[in-house]
Order: structure tokens, then C-alpha cells, then sequence
């Protein structure tokens, strides 16, 4: 089992997307957490809707620190916020596989309720091929260069 941590500066929607993403469509082979450098303590109320129209369990989901998986065997640390956005990213220190999969926030978006289940579309998309493209590869038996280069090439699908 390969442990997954998505990381963010929120945690509370495209890093949960991805956790949960990972675990729906990767299990018995992955085990996926989130956390954000700054979490804001709640879940993204579209994020969640998001996830429960694809019949993903929404269960026990939180906004939580990186810092408290310090002590957890991570194998790869995939960061999803958007530098273009001038966003933080969060640096995970421990010597893991680190990959970027940059994503532009929907939850700060203004509109109408269609425009932004639109947008959390487009981010749910873009991060289930992600996900998809990781689990195609032989992840488990990839040196970890050769792992950081395919992880950062999926990272520009759909750039």
C-alpha cells in the first residue's frame, strides 16, 4: 500500500478531491490523505456536493495541518494549488516522492450556483484524469526519479 498525502494551502477542496479520489479509484493499491499549510477548519459545502453526485463517501472528511502527518510513512506528497494564483504551496519536509499538480481554486470563485458547479466540475475533471493517469503507471516498482518526473508531467494535463 502506497501512502498518498495531497497537499494544499486550505485543505478543504481540491486537496480533499484528490484525497478522496484516490482512495475511491486506487484502493487496495493506494491509501490517500489531505492537508493544507493553513487549513480553514472546513470542508468546501461544493466539494462535498461534488463528491456525493459521483456516489463518493463524504464521511469523516476534515481541514487539517500537514504538520500532523510529520510522523506518518508518506511515500508521495502531489501538491495542488495553483502558483499561478500566486498561492502558497506547502513544503513537505520528509524526503518523499514531491510532485505538483497545480489547480486553480473553485472555491473562491463568484457566480451563480450553476457557474460555480461548473467550475467545481472543471476541478473534479481535472483531478480524477490525474489520479487515473498515476494509478495506469507501475507507481509501486518506479525508481523515485523516474516517479517524480512521470507525477510532474501528469501534473500539466490540462495546463
Amino acid at each position: 500500500m502506497v501512502n498518498i498525502l495531497v497537499l494544499c494551502t486550505g485543505n478543504s477542496c481540491r486537496s480533499v478531491l484528490g484525497e478522496a479520489l484516490f482512495n475511491k479509484l486506487g484502493a487496495r493499491r493506494v491509501k490517500a490523505y489531505s492537508a493544507g499549510s493553513k487549513p480553514i477548519g472546513r470542508i468546501n459545502v461544493n466539494a462535498v456536493k461534488k463528491l456525493q453526485e459521483y456516489g463518493i463517501d463524504t464521511e469523516g472528511f476534515t481541514s487539517q495541518s500537514w504538520s500532523e502527518f510529520e510522523d506518518q510513512k508518506i511515500d508521495i506528497a502531489i501538491t495542488v494549488c495553483d502558483n499561478a494564483n500566486n498561492e502558497e504551496c506547502p513544503v513537505y519536509l520528509n524526503s518523499v516522492v514531491r510532485a505538483h499538480w497545480g489547480l486553480s481554486d473553485p472555491a473562491h470563485l463568484k457566480g451563480t450556483d450553476e457557474e460555480i458547479s461548473a467550475a467545481f466540475e472543471v476541478t473534479y475533471d481535472a483531478v480524477r484524469r490525474r489520479v487515473t493517469k498515476m494509478l495506469e503507471l507501475p507507481f509501486e516498482t518506479m525508481d523515485a526519479p523516474a516517479l517524480t518526473m512521470a507525477l510532474n508531467e501528469i501534473g500539466k494535463i490540462d495546463d
